[in-house]
């Protein structure tokens, strides 16, 4: 293959969403991020896409931007896509951090090498599967606004929900759980996630308890700060109900120091925290060899990294658990094609690539 790297350029987009996103950490009412096109000398383009989650990442808007344009870009271009490990190499190593950035092109690399080779993105990456069924997330809210959310989804098709807590007081947070529990039925999968927000002694207690009153929650995720891994370990020790590692994970290092300490018993992969696809394989090879099953997720992303990161879910068998509905969220998408949702079942694109379109509105 002899076409190089020849233009690298970066669109922003704001996008409202059909209502307000809530969490114990933040409040999202419009989604703004950068999408990220690689144009090769062949005239063959990948796409990518960067989501500012300053709160998690610590990325912006303007630092991502930065980042490509003036940090990793430059290094990129006439580069050969003979050489992809030397193109992933040198977006890895061109700044310390900056995960969002290099995600976003990382993506759009593994978009325009799957397209030269004439292969969807999934079947790039492992092709395991073809379709995968998601969850849809439960803001925080008032008991009654939970609920009612929740009955929707139902009416929807969706047979899993994510419900945001740790925002308030924890006996607050089972007082709603247990509403939405009594609302949805037995059948239901419910999974929490705390974003953080309890300590570890009290979340263990909190979970105990819902297990005790047989609310049958599946998961809880990243119930205390990121940092404190220690409380991680004591909280999956302590406890029955499965414990995902979200936030304490960015990198295999974490991974690997969190695994060795029994720190957790499911691990959700995001691009956006990995640095993208390349990485995010890695944690999921490295969790496979310690027996622990992944999650892939997003933060609130559009059409274009949604699909990237279904493409990478539905590709390992190591993966079993998807949230993947940050862009049924969106009241419109930047772009056309992509991953095709009916109710909570998603079908991954035949490609070639992301199987997506954009036309730059500029």
């Amino acid at each position: 293959m002899s076409a190089t790297i020849k233009q690298i350029e970066v669109f922003p987009i704001a996008v409202p969403l059909k209502s307000p996103f809530k969490t114990a950490l933040r409040t999202v009412t419009t989604a703004e991020s950068l999408l990220v096109r690689l144009t090769d000398s062949d005239g063959v383009s990948g796409l990518g896409e960067a989501a500012p989650t300053g709160p998690i990442t610590g990325d912006t808007s303007a630092s991502i931007r930065y980042a490509i344009e003036n940090v990793i870009g430059p290094k990129l271009k006439g580069l050969s896509l003979a050489n992809p490990e030397q193109l992933k190499t040198t977006i890895e190593g061109a700044l310390v951090g900056n995960h969002s950035p290099k995600a976003a092109l990382n993506i759009a690399l593994n978009d325009l090498l799957a397209k030269h080779y004439g292969v969807s993105l999934t079947e790039w990456l492992g092709g395991f599967r073809q379709q995968v069924k998601t969850d849809y997330t439960v803001s925080v809210g008032t008991a009654a606004e939970m609920v009612k959310h929740a009955t929707q989804l139902i009416d929807e098709g969706f047979t899993t929900l994510k419900v945001k807590v740790g925002s308030q007081s924890p006996f607050e947070d089972l007082k709603q759980v247990r509403a939405i529990r009594q609302a949805v039925g037995p059948d239901i999968n419910l999974r929490l996630d705390a974003n953080q927000g309890w300590q570890k002694k009290q979340a263990a207690k909190m979970i105990n308890q819902m297990q005790t009153e047989g609310l049958n929650i599946e998961l809880v995720e990243q119930p205390v700060p990121a940092d404190d891994f220690e409380g991680m370990a004591y909280v999956t020790a302590h406890t029955e109900t499965p414990i995902m590692a979200d936030e304490s994970i960015f990198s295999v290092k974490d991974a690997l120091r969190l695994l060795n300490m029994s720190g957790c018993d499911i691990i959700n992969l995001k691009l956006m925290k990995a640095g993208g696809i390349d990485n995010a394989l890695k944690i999921n090879t490295l969790a496979e060899a310690y027996g622990v099953p992944c999650m892939v997720g997003s933060m609130i992303e559009s059409q274009v990294s949604v699909t990237a990161a279904a493409a990478m879910a539905a590709a390992k068998q190591n993966i079993v658990y998807y949230d993947l509905d940050a862009a049924m969220m969106f009241k419109d998408q930047p772009t056309q094609g992509g991953i095709t949702h009916d109710g909570p079942l998603i079908t991954l694109p035949t490609g070639p690539g992301l199987g997506i379109t954009f036309q730059n509105s500029k």
